[in-house]
């Protein structure tokens, strides 16, 4: 079983217009942003930072287990066809994540709920690594 991260970020103004991603779960997800600029564990990684409003702790309806399969899939379908199109150094590790808001990268926010998945790529497709 895959451990639940819950991890306070600072809330950000949202962007307005973004577009829906889809997910197998139905639920809402917009990209927020993606960071290319800050190593993780494995050297490069491309970190895919989605807004998720309904994994919320008080009155969300997704379950972590739920927003796994959205993670796998937002790995799949989203980021790996984003990575090939990267000219430079290729990543090592994709890790996407979930938010109920807006948050600021790397800045701690109670009130924040958000799940991580980290996957290592390997003959084009995502697995998924143990954090």
């Amino acid at each position: 079983m895959r451990g639940a991260w819950a991890v306070a970020l600072l809330t950000v103004s949202p962007a307005f217009g973004q577009e829906l991603v889809p997910v197998p779960s139905g639920q809402p997800v917009t990209l927020q942003d993606v960071v290319l600029n800050a190593p993780g564990p494995a050297g490069l990684t491309a970190r895919f930072r989605f807004v998720a409003p309904q994994i919320a702790r008080f009155g969300g309806t997704i379950d972590f287990e739920t927003a796994v399969a959205d993670m796998d899939h937002l790995c799949a379908t989203y980021a790996l066809p984003r990575i090939d199109t990267i000219t430079g150094p290729r990543p090592a590790e994709v890790v996407i994540s979930l938010s109920d808001r807006p948050v600021e990268f790397g800045v701690i926010t109670p009130e924040a709920t958000q799940f991580f998945e980290a996957y290592s790529i390997q003959d084009g497709t995502c697995v998924w690594e143990a954090f």
